[in-house]
């Protein structure tokens, strides 16, 4: 498969690639989503002093007082392991506490300190990511489609799964 490249400078087409070539269009859109997600993340760091993966798990443990590590992760839609790295930052920091509590002491309970209230408070939502939120709000139709059309460019470029549970601001 040939590869097309846009050239030497960000506004430079390389010779035989038009402004209208659909490639060539597609990548800017990529380009934008994901200047889109830089800015948003790096608003977060800038204003709180935490990335944005800490911060999205730091509101679940908010919304969800006592809420598992596993849990965590799962509704992160995120590996366990990235989700205990996580949560270490975050006791570390002191903006939750982990407890084990009730009849089962190996299940970790985690709870919001007043210092992680705080933090949600002065932070720029959406706390999940600007990408997560525009998702939510399109069409079923539309993110079909859509999701179908990346499954052929994601074939494409042979990508492993194991990449897609990674949080964005962590890439």
């Amino acid at each position: 498969m040939a590869t097309r490249k846009l050239g030497p400078g960000p506004d430079t087409p390389a010779q035989g690639v038009t402004q209208d070539d659909p490639a060539a269009q597609v990548l800017r859109q990529f380009r934008q989503v994901f200047a889109a997600v830089r800015s948003h993340f790096a608003q977060v760091e800038k204003q709180v002093g935490l990335g944005g993966a800490q911060l999205w798990a730091l509101n679940h443990v908010r919304d969800r007082p006592g809420i598992g590590i596993s849990d965590l992760a799962r509704a992160l839609d995120i590996q366990q392991s990235t989700a205990s790295n996580l949560v270490k930052g975050l006791i570390e920091r002191e903006l939750i506490a982990a407890s084990r509590e009730g009849s089962d002491r190996r299940a970790v309970q985690l709870n919001l300190l007043p210092a992680g209230a705080r933090v949600l408070r002065k932070a720029p939502g959406p706390f999940a990511g600007v990408l997560p939120e525009a998702l939510r709000r399109m069409d079923e139709a539309s993110l079909r489609r859509l999701q179908q059309d990346l499954d052929r460019l994601l074939a494409e470029l042979a990508i492993e799964e194991g990449s897609s549970r990674r949080p964005l601001s962590e890439m």
